[in-house]
């Protein structure tokens, strides 16, 4: 039994070849019974994100070594020789590495981000929805997720923002605690506000108002996070009500002045205010920023945020890896113990059925026997056997995990007759 993955990612290909051999969610099924068809090919499951497709399987020995080339050539219709310069390829040790890793987002482009996870969720269960994942796989996913958990809870890994907008809604809960009761205004519509917005609306502000110089595409912002709209020309004198600011206009000079501001504050009664300025060119004039109660950050400001961030989960990715590292050997081990249940139960079977056979044969020189003869007859004769059969299945699952291993289970096989 082998396993492997083959596939590419963002780092091994670009974004255009990505595209080209993804998977959509609903071709899946059909993709997976195709893969599955292959010689060779026991269980298979088959993640497709916007930065990674791979391809995961379980294969008799080396019969599937050229199964992974085509099927993709089949289904992505494709050249050989056009993909395979993006491909990597893991077997085995080195193939449940790679699953650990990516399940705990040590692998993603943004370490520590928890998308990754559920993505490979959702690829397990449609293969397990499918029939194209079970015991062998089934036992590895499951433990990868266990992994992936262990290395949250253990590390602080994904702990600090790593994206501008995030890390721009984590600053205003610094200067404001609990985002439940503030009101949070939007200025312009763009993606990156947009984004900033779900982080807020999902770290509890509940109060959204949306402004744009469209008013459609405000109020298609609203819509997504059940808003209310500001008319554009209204938007100074409602700042006075607003706690956080969020502007990401394409005007081509400041919308926010220090002038402004200060009268803005000054109608607040000095209660805090943040600003968060994600336009290039800014919309907030930077001497805003001497006003006090006023805090005013650009996407510069968050930027540094960010990388002081990444920094912060490399150390933690270090950490994780020795995580990876401990539960790789310890799922080795246990995949190798599991190597040698049929042994076990070869030789269970050999014995009972010598023990079966002898007490047969010798029934008859004792006559009859009662029923609580028979029963201690029984009880004598499986103790011995069980006490036979203690020492190699004890050394069995004992030396399983053992480099020689091959060699003693070979012996224990020619000693007991289970070829």
């Amino acid at each position: 039994m082998r396993f492997s993955i083959t596939g590419l990612n963002h780092r091994s290909a670009p974004v255009e070849v990505r595209e080209r051999l993804a998977f959509s969610e609903s071709s899946i099924p059909d993709a997976l019974r195709i893969l599955r068809g292959r010689p060779g090919v026991m269980e298979g499951m088959i993640l497709s994100t916007c930065n990674r497709v791979e391809i995961a399987v379980s294969s008799e020995d080396r019969a599937g070594d050229h199964a992974i080339d085509d099927f993709l050539v089949e289904t992505r219709h494709v050249e050989r020789d056009w993909v395979r310069p993006y491909l990597y390829s893991f077997e085995d040790r080195d193939a449940i590495r790679h699953l650990f890793r990516v399940a705990s987002s040590l692998d993603s482009m943004m370490v520590g981000e928890p998308q990754i996870l559920g993505q490979l969720k959702a690829a397990y269960a449609i293969a397990k929805q499918e029939g194209a994942v079970n015991g062998f796989m089934d036992t590895l996913l499951t433990r990868a997720f266990n992994v992936a958990k262990r290395v949250r809870s253990e590390t602080d890994i994904g702990a600090s923002a790593v994206s501008v907008s995030y890390a721009a809604v984590e600053l205003a809960r610094e200067i404001f605690g609990s985002l439940k009761d503030k009101k949070v205004l939007i200025v312009g519509a763009g993606k990156m506000s947009e984004a900033a917005a779900r982080h807020l609306k999902r770290c509890g502000a509940t109060k959204m108002f949306v402004t744009n110089r469209t008013e459609q595409r405000a109020v298609e912002m609203a819509e997504l996070f059940d808003g209310k709209i500001v008319e554009y020309t209204k938007l100074i004198s409602f700042l006075p009500e607003v706690d956080i600011v969020l502007t990401s206009s394409a005007a081509p000079h400041f919308i926010l002045t220090k002038q402004d501001m200060a009268k803005v504050i000054g109608a607040r009664k000095n209660k805090p205010m943040f600003v968060i300025d994600i336009a290039v060119p800014r919309n907030v004039e930077p001497a805003v920023n001497e006003l006090d109660n006023v805090f005013v950050y650009d996407i510069d400001d968050l930027q540094r945020v960010v990388e002081n961030n990444v920094e912060a989960r490399q150390v933690e990715a270090a950490d994780a890896e020795l995580i990876i590292a401990e539960e790789v050997e310890r799922m080795l081990s246990r995949l190798k113990t599991r190597d040698v249940v049929p042994i076990i139960v070869g030789l269970q079977e050999q014995l009972e059925n010598l023990r079966a056979a002898e007490v047969a044969r010798m029934r008859g020189k004792f006559g009859t026997l009662t029923h609580e003869q028979e029963e201690a007859l029984e009880a004598l004769t499986r103790g011995l056997m069980n006490k036979i059969a203690h020492v190699p299945i004890s050394e069995l699952r004992k030396q399983a995990s053992q480099p020689d291993a091959p060699h003693f289970i070979n012996a224990i096989r020619k000693a007991f007759r289970l070829e």
